[in-house]
């Protein structure tokens, strides 16, 4: 047998970029929500600017490339996220080192709350997933057709779980009921509009990315358990 050819397998070329993205929108937008900020009628943390995209990429990856695959990247992205909670954690409770100065802006821009750590983590992953059991099972009733019932109705419910779930875990009895459900509003309304105006540009990729790696995936016979790897 040494000189059988070793079976090679080719992972989709545009598969890591996408998981790259991913991640970097998941991390920048969990640092940007330090800064609460008036954009029209609209109030929010900073990272709901950026955090639609989130979603954009997990319907990409699994319209293209199926529910499977999709999970393991939101896998890497929990992982990702809540690696860089912990360490942002830990270097704010070191000493700082003589002369300097600026522990105070530390914990205030990255000395995450405990609460609204967990609740970001928990709020991410049900998001995701649900975002892309709905695209997946849409997919297969469809039969493929009307792309955009599906990367839009797959962000309706994902969205409502996300924005629900971080607004109740980190909020909810901090504030008054009125300006809570103001927050939870003006999110869930901004987000599911990002993701209506970027249409277009999601058929213009999807299309791309199933012409270049020849791939349409869809969910028949797919186990659509959170926790399998």
């Amino acid at each position: 047998m040494e000189n059988a050819t070793p079976v090679q397998f080719q992972e989709p070329k545009f598969y890591a970029t996408i998981t790259g993205l991913f991640v970097a929108v998941l991390l920048i937008s969990n640092i940007a929500s330090s800064k609460i900020l008036n954009l029209g009628l609209f109030t929010f943390d900073g990272g709901t600017i950026l955090f639609p995209l989130a979603y954009i990429f997990g319907d990409m990856l699994t319209e293209v490339y199926g529910f499977r695959r999709a999970r393991k990247v939101i896998w890497v992205g929990f992982g990702s996220a809540l690696l860089m909670s912990v360490v942002l954690l830990i270097v704010g409770a070191l000493p700082p080192a003589a002369g300097w100065e600026n522990q105070a802006a530390y914990d205030i821009i990255l000395g995450f709350v405990p609460r609204i750590v967990v609740a970001s983590l928990i709020a991410y992953f049900a998001g995701e997933l649900t975002n892309s059991f709905v695209l997946a099972k849409m997919k297969v009733w469809s039969k493929g057709k009307h792309l955009w019932q599906r990367t839009i109705g797959s962000t309706i419910a994902g969205e409502g779980v996300d924005t629900l779930l971080f607004a109740t875990i980190a909020f909810f009895g901090t504030m008054p009921a009125e300006t809570f459900i103001a927050l939870v509003v003006s999110n869930y309304v901004f987000k599911v509009g990002v993701e209506v105006l970027f249409t277009p540009v999601t058929y213009a990729v999807i299309g791309f990315l199933k012409r270049e790696e020849r791939i349409d995936y869809y969910d028949y016979r797919t186990d659509f358990s959170p926790f399998r790897f």
